[in-house]
């Protein structure tokens, strides 16, 4: 632990004030610090590593230790319990899965404190982690406070309040208590608060239409361009909805065969799939080979998955599962929290899709982080009324993600975004020019901001 055991109790204490004499359960790392800063309010740990906990049971007799991969929490009992989540959200596989099942717990009588860390402070506070140890730490996700937000509220939570604590972790007689307790309290001085303290209460009319057992039918749309190789593993690790799903592969101009193969997997296919193939009309670029599959699709729920897998099949559901629970009209991955493979994305993209997700978030007023995932989903009935007003905008998307950004932002949709784990490719090339591509995106972004802040 980088901070000191006086720092580290001083933040916990704005937890047990409010906790005095509630049973809590603590999920998170268990280190000596905390235990004993927690002190005997704690009455379960559940931690990830079976070293830690055989290392601490000896020395804390009165608490229940158990282990989980990944923190999670199922087979717990979590009525009329208080559950302090440690900061362990940056090191965690799939956060969304580990905060449904927190939500698939709890009862409405259940409460809930995250302990966060800002982004911003990261990478100091992983360098002052990195003294005495051998082993390379495991890279963090880049989640900011809007995407924890975003991710409870797509889980079937909501936020009661935010403190901001903690300006300086090291103990300095006075000093310390001058500026954690009293400078700190000032308005811009706030914002640079190292830690993020999030009170969180289960929604009770979350998972209404979930609990109706109403499973609306699914088309998920794949723009082909020489993903020859692609096409056959796509529909292997396709997930099942438990509803009506067919596969529309749209293909636009390859020379690798793509289309060929695309016929063949067809003609060999005896799974439960409806599968369906067209070429692409309306010209060359992902955009038309999208609206080509929107246009043939005849289910309920439409998915863009890019066949060159670099977001997975299996992630889908998880969008599903959020548009289905009403949580948000148009549902888009996000790159850019989990950390990403060896060149599954240059340097040069990365930092232009956060210099372009920035622009749109305040030219669109709703937090977008990347803009040009591939994976978007959205109700067929609400894509119906993007593409009826689409002349507002005119029809220059090459890509077909700011076509549909957009029209729902347009439309007045709530915009949300999942974070996926963003993979290399295994086949194939980009079909991406950053230069080319850069200026069109900017090109966009003048064209948004004239539009949506000039026009409407």
């Amino acid at each position: 632990m980088w901070m000191t055991k006086r720092t580290t109790k001083d933040l916990l204490q704005s937890v047990l004030k409010r906790w005095k004499d509630h049973p809590i359960l603590y999920v998170g790392s268990a280190e000596t610090k905390i235990l004993q800063a927690l002190g005997d309010n704690v009455k379960e740990v559940r931690d990830n590593s079976t070293d830690r906990i055989q290392q601490q049971e000896p020395h804390f007799p009165k608490i229940q230790f158990s282990v989980a991969p990944d923190f999670q929490t199922s087979q717990l009992s979590l009525e009329n319990k208080t559950v302090l989540i440690g900061n362990i959200l940056t090191d965690m596989d799939d956060i969304w899965a580990f905060l449904r099942g927190l939500r698939n717990q709890a009862e409405q009588s259940t409460r809930f404190c995250i302990l966060h860390t800002s982004y911003f402070w990261q990478p100091l506070i992983r360098f002052f982690q990195s003294f005495g140890k051998k082993t390379k730490n495991k890279k963090p996700s880049w989640i900011s406070f809007l995407d924890i937000e975003n991710l409870l509220h797509l889980n079937g939570f909501e936020v009661v309040s935010v403190e901001k604590r903690i300006l300086l972790p090291f103990y300095i007689p006075f000093f310390s208590w001058f500026v954690n307790r009293i400078l700190l309290t000032l308005p811009l001085i706030r914002n640079f608060a190292i830690f993020r303290l999030f009170f969180i209460r289960p929604v009770s009319s979350w998972n209404i239409q979930a609990k109706q057992n109403q499973r609306p039918s699914v088309s998920i749309i794949v723009p082909c361009r020489n993903e020859k190789g692609n096409i056959s593993r796509c529909l292997r690790e396709m997930p099942e909805f438990d509803a009506p799903t067919e596969v529309i592969f749209v293909e636009g101009g390859s020379s690798d065969g793509t289309r060929e193969e695309i016929q063949r997997v067809l003609d060999e296919y005896s799974g439960p799939l409806s599968l369906r193939f067209f070429p692409q009309r309306g010209g060359s670029g992902k955009g038309p080979a999208v609206r080509t599959g929107f246009d043939e699709a005849e289910n309920d729920i439409l998915m863009i998955l890019d066949a060159d897998l670099t977001v997975r099949p299996s992630e889908l559901p998880k969008f599903y599962t959020a548009l289905t629970e009403g949580v948000g009209d148009f549902i888009m991955g996000s790159r850019l929290v989990y950390p990403l493979e060896d060149e599954a994305m240059r340097t040069l993209n990365i930092l232009g899709n956060k210099f372009f997700s920035s622009m749109f978030s305040w030219i669109l007023r709703q937090p977008i982080k990347d803009t040009l995932c591939g994976t978007k989903v959205l109700w067929k009935r609400d894509y119906d009324r993007i593409r009826n007003h689409r002349d507002f905008f005119g029809d220059f998307d090459p890509f077909g993600d700011f076509d549909l950004i957009f029209g729902a932002a347009l439309q007045g949709f709530k915009i949300m975004e999942i974070p996926i784990r963003y993979q290399s490719r295994t086949y194939g090339d980009t079909n991406i020019s950053r230069f080319r591509h850069g200026f069109l995106l900017l090109r966009m972004t003048v064209f948004a901001f004239i539009r949506f802040r000039l026009s409407l």
